[in-house]
């Protein structure tokens, strides 16, 4: 037996609403050390309910009374519930991420702060009876814990001892939670059964006040936290405010009627996803039936029954608490889908990650004509050699950064990068009629880049450009590390206009050349002896004309 907090699990699933807005976040002077005196100092009153009650339960056990052991259960698990709520309220994750909620975890206190009050007032009420004088004095310390913990979460102490900026507001038109007088047996309102574990934001609409305030205090007592409206106008106002997990609606109110209201909610984005339950007469049967098909989540007829009325509350919340874990979950997935559309498209040419996710295995493209260029870095092994390696390495992805821009206005494809080597095709893997002249333009642009480079870096590198023109086979190669890549004649010759190149001189083959004379200035270079290849005419891309 230990009544010390981190003996009890937090629940696995948050109580609040994972929609919940944040009403009041932290403001920019608040740190993590203010939070972590205000967890402290809520979970030492906690530490003193839960164990005054746990010892309090061995010794009714012990004694033999069924009816006080069974009220210190409850008790009990009241107290160990506002203990999982403030861990999953100021969870270290939550601190991190900027997600702490002050408001909804005020608000998701003093619910069950209630039960633990009016679970007291009924053991107080049985051990006197029993003349238990040692089990009534350790009920004055759960009382007076009680009574502290409910003082730090008024709005002034709470605001103002933690320097936590602007007092909180309390919300229009609500009633305080009003605790269980000490005479009755049912804390849980006046159904005769134990306080819903289900606890909720909740808007009340009607016209009617005293119909509103009965029904507010009703919730209050249950556990919930209720707050009243007169009539729709005001209810849409109220929600674009605060954040409700379940609104009660009224069907007959003037200004607004709850048809109205309805319609308003459910065509709204951000609130729709709220469940909405009528509170009809007996006699309105069909305009129940109209309400349920325009989208509420169920009806309670008047006179309200209690056990109804918390039954069905606390279906539509499960409901909505499971709706919202779907759509969190289905957000989860599409940003990892999203994700891995990313890093898809960062491997392979968007026309090929489309071919892939529709079911082809094996991709491998004979292309009758296409343009490749290699770009490469002159001299890199000695500039790399005199720099370090964070130096050379951050060096190289600015260029390449830039020539990566290049390719997505350019209309070219990058197939990859070897070292210092640049690789770009051009009418691959989608085929276009001016692919030379895209790759001529690339060509330049990445002179242009070179330049800017050796201003900004006061260097003075240069790269050798290589083009050609023809046929080649292109697809995917391995089968988890897998990338796509061009074979074939066209990339040999490509490559070897590059490596026998000039440092700053973009080099063609005559092929290439033919497809881009009516576009670019070009300047014979005669015969170029080639490796392995023998002499082939090359022509040096000067402009644009």
């Amino acid at each position: 037996m230990s009544g010390d907090p981190s003996s009890h699990p937090d629940p696995a699933a948050p109580v609040t609403s994972e929609h919940t807005r944040p009403l009041w976040p932290l403001p920019p002077g608040i740190d993590e050390e203010a939070l972590k005196r205000l967890r402290h100092d809520l979970r030492t009153p906690l530490n003193q309910i839960i164990g005054y009650t746990e010892m309090l339960i061995e010794t009714a056990a012990e004694g033999g009374s069924t009816t006080l052991a069974e009220d210190l259960q409850h008790l009990h698990a009241s107290g160990s519930q506002i203990l999982a709520l403030l861990n999953e309220g100021l969870a270290q994750w939550k601190v991190e991420a900027g997600k702490v909620d002050l408001i909804a975890l005020r608000r998701s206190l003093l619910g069950p702060l209630n039960g633990v009050l009016g679970y007291r007032d009924l053991c107080e009420e049985t051990a006197r009876a029993l003349g238990l004088a040692e089990t009534v004095a350790d009920l004055e310390k759960v009382a007076l814990a009680s009574r502290n913990l409910r003082k730090m979460l008024e709005q002034e102490s709470f605001a103002e001892r933690y320097h936590l900026g602007t007092p909180l507001p309390m919300t229009g038109g609500s009633v305080p939670p009003v605790p269980v007088a000490g005479g009755s047996r049912n804390p849980a309102g006046d159904s005769g059964s134990t306080p819903s574990p289900v606890t909720g934001h909740l808007l009340i609409v009607d016209d009617e006040p005293l119909n509103r305030e009965m029904l507010v205090r009703r919730l209050n007592r249950m556990g919930f936290t209720a707050v009243g409206a007169e009539n729709g106008l005001v209810a849409l106002d109220v929600i674009t405010r605060e954040s409700f997990d379940l609104v009660l609606l009224d069907i007959l109110m003037p200004v607004m009627d709850g048809f109205q209201t309805l319609e308003r909610l459910k065509s709204d984005e951000k609130l729709k996803h709220i469940p909405v339950i009528m509170l009809t007469a007996l006699d309105e049967v069909s305009a129940t039936v109209r309400c349920i098909e325009a989208g509420a989540e169920d009806y309670v007829p008047k006179p309200f029954n209690p056990v109804i009325l918390r039954a069905r509350i606390g279906a539509s919340l499960e409901k909505k608490r499971l709706r919202d874990q779907e759509r969190a979950h289905l957000a989860e997935i599409q940003a990892e889908r999203a994700k891995s559309e990313r890093l898809l498209l960062n491997i392979l040419p968007k026309a090929i990650g489309d071919r892939l996710k529709g079911g082809e295995e094996t991709i491998v493209d004979a292309v009758p004509n296409a343009t490749v260029m290699f770009a490469d870095i002159v001299n890199f092994t000695g500039i790399a050699a005199e720099l370090s390696p964070a130096k050379t390495v951050a060096r190289l992805n600015e260029i390449f950064s830039d020539f990566d821009l290049l390719v997505e206005g350019m209309g070219v494809e990058k197939i990859k990068t070897i070292g210092d080597s640049y690789m770009v095709v051009g009418g691959v893997p989608l085929p276009v009629p001016d692919h030379a002249v895209r790759c001529a333009d690339m060509a330049l642009a990445m002179l242009e880049v070179m330049a800017v480079f050796n201003q900004r870096n006061n260097v003075n590198w240069q790269i050798r450009i290589g083009m050609h023109t023809g046929p080649l086979v292109a697809g995917i190669i391995g089968s988890k590390k897998f990338a796509y890549d061009l074979w074939g004649d066209t990339v040999n010759i490509a490559s070897r206009l590059e490596s026998h190149g000039e440092a700053g001189v973009i080099q063609v083959s005559q092929a290439t050349a033919e497809l881009l004379k009516p576009h670019f200035i070009l300047e014979p270079r005669g015969a170029v002896e080639l490796k392995h290849r023998g002499q082939m005419t090359a022509f040096r891309l000067v402009s644009r004309k």
